[in-house]
């Protein structure tokens, strides 16, 4: 019997929303300094994921969602809320067959 791998989302976003990204954001200050250096560590950070056995599944973000979703949760937009996000969407998906 195979043994099912864990799957973690992670939060794709495309160049035009960076800056709202960042305008947006509590950690402003923990995000990259541009979209190039987020890109280049965010496919180090699925290497690295997936080194571990965990499925790395990029999920794209619309931000605007992503915002309302964290205004109707009370929370900042974070890092955490991000993560959490993502997993969320990563369920929905999973859920549509």
């Amino acid at each position: 019997m195979e043994e099912e791998r864990q799957i973690a989302g992670i939060c794709w976003f495309q160049p035009e929303q960076w800056d709202r990204l960042i305008d947006i954001s509590e950690d402003r200050d923990e995000l990259d300094n541009s979209y190039s250096d987020w890109r280049k560590n965010a496919f180090s950070a699925v290497q690295e994921i997936e080194s571990t056995g965990v499925i790395a599944k990029k999920v794209k973000i619309n931000l605007e969602e992503l915002l309302l979703w964290c205004n109707e949760k009370s929370v900042p937009v974070n890092g955490e809320s991000r993560a959490e996000y993502a997993a969320h969407l990563l369920c929905q998906k999973g859920n549509q067959t």
